[in-house]
C-alpha cells in the first residue's frame, strides 16, 4: 500500500504492482537494482515504539533485479579469483620467509638439525599467529627474535615445561625450572658436530725426502 495525495492506495492502483520487493541488507545489490530499474520505490514501515518510519527495502523491476544480481555475481567471482591469487602469492611469500628463517636458525645454531630448524621456522613464522616470527624483528630475521623462537621451541619440546603447566605450576616458575635444560640444548646447538675426517694421511716434505733417499740406497722404505 502507498500514499498518494495523503490517501492510501494499493500498489496496482499506483501502477507499482509489477515491481518486485528487494529486502534491505545488500547495499551493492540495492544500488545496482535501482540503477537498472526505470521505476523504483522505497518501502518503509512505521515503528510505533520508536515513533519513526524505518526502511524495509525497495520495489524494482524484475528484469532490473536480475541484471543487478548478475553484476553482483560477476563481481563476486572476480573477488573469488582475486582472493585465490592473493592466497597463492601469500603462500609463496611464506615459504620463502620460512626457508630464510630456518637458514638463519642454522647460522646461529649450527648444531640444530635441519628438520628441527625447519619445524621451528614454520611454527614461529605462521601468518596471523602473532608469534615472534611474525613480529617486525622476526620478519627482519634479527638475532634476538630468531633466538627467542628457538628458545621457545626447545622449552616446549625438549623439557617438561608443558607438563609443569598442566600440573598447575605458575608459568614464571615453570620457566625457571627448565632454564638449565633449555640452556643445555642451546649450548649443544651452538657449534656443529665435527664430521670425521676422510682426507688421506700425508707425509711432510722432510719425511718424504728421507724415505726417497733410503729407497734409492737400500731399495726399501722403512716403516714410519
Amino acid at each position: 500500500m502507498t500514499l498518494e495525495g495523503g490517501q492510501p492506495r494499493c500498489l496496482d492502483c499506483a501502477d507499482l504492482g509489477h515491481l518486485v520487493f528487494l529486502p534491505r541488507g545488500d547495499t551493492a545489490l540495492t544500488r545496482r537494482a535501482r540503477e537498472e530499474s526505470a521505476l523504483s520505490a522505497v518501502v518503509v514501515r512505521f515503528h510505533r515504539r520508536r515513533g519513526r518510519y524505518e526502511r524495509q527495502g525497495v520495489l524494482v523491476e524484475e528484469q532490473a533485479l536480475a541484471r543487478a544480481e548478475a553484476r553482483c555475481l560477476a563481481d563476486a567471482e572476480a573477488r573469488a579469483r582475486r582472493r585465490a591469487r592473493d592466497a597463492a602469492r601469500r603462500a609463496a611469500q611464506d615459504a620463502v620467509f620460512v626457508a630464510e628463517f630456518a637458514a638463519r636458525i642454522r647460522r646461529l645454531f649450527p648444531g640444530c638439525p635441519e628438520d628441527r630448524a625447519a619445524a621451528i621456522a614454520a611454527h614461529a613464522g605462521a601468518r596471523g599467529s602473532g608469534r615472534v616470527g611474525r613480529s617486525a624483528a622476526g620478519r627482519a630475521l634479527s638475532e634476538g627474535a630468531v633466538a627467542a623462537a628457538v628458545r621457545a621451541a626447545v622449552r616446549h619440546v625438549d623439557t617438561p615445561y608443558d607438563r609443569l603447566l598442566m600440573e598447575g605450576v605458575p608459568r614464571r616458575e615453570a620457566r625457571s625450572r627448565v632454564t638449565e635444560a633449555v640452556a643445555a640444548v642451546l649450548d649443544g646447538w651452538q657449534g656443529p658436530t665435527p664430521a670425521p675426517s676422510t682426507a688421506p694421511a700425508t707425509l711432510d716434505s722432510s719425511t718424504t725426502l728421507t724415505a726417497l733417499h733410503e729407497t734409492a740406497t737400500t731399495g726399501t722404505v722403512r716403516s714410519m
